[in-house]
């Protein structure tokens, strides 16, 4: 059996098990389709809880991320939008703007080759190791610790 075969064999699959479960408890679908959040341990550069600003102005740090985040990802989707209609174009001029190809000064590994080359001397697997951690900010609600809830309350 192909992999591609078996792949719409599992999704049939899936998808019958799914219907299933929709009548006996449909409660598990929603269960089983919350995100997984898996969290990286802090770099060893982070603050030590002394030198930690204001509240206040991570507050702000974190809105202004979060806005700025939300920002680039408006701005990638609207040029990954308009790079489909320009890559299909050959260089030339259009009204006012030229469109052209220049040569990229950016170099990457060449995974295929050097899979090859370990591959061929029996090297084993090809070394890899993962990408720094992405940061994610998350307005949550703010709930008060105890201690400041019992302060408020004895003041």
């Amino acid at each position: 059996m192909s992999p591609r075969t078996a792949r719409t064999v599992r999704g049939v699959l899936g998808t019958v098990a799914d219907a299933v479960r929709s009548i006996v408890a449909p409660a598990s679908l929603v269960e089983e389709q919350a995100p997984a959040v898996e969290t990286v341990p802090d770099p060893a550069d982070v603050l030590a809880a002394d030198e930690l600003p204001p509240v206040e102005q991570i507050e702000a740090a974190a809105r202004e991320y979060e806005r700025a985040a939300d920002q680039a990802r408006r701005a990638d989707r609207g040029k990954r939008a308009a790079k489909k209609v320009l890559d299909k174009l050959p260089a030339g001029i259009y009204g006012g703007w030229k469109v052209f190809r220049t040569p990229s000064s950016r170099q990457t590994p060449d995974l295929a080759e050097i899979t090859r080359i370990f591959k061929a001397n029996n090297l084993g697997p090809v070394p890899m190791k993962p990408c720094a951690p992405s940061l994610k900010v998350e307005q949550v609600e703010f709930v008060p610790a105890v201690d400041e809830v019992l302060t408020a309350v004895a003041a």
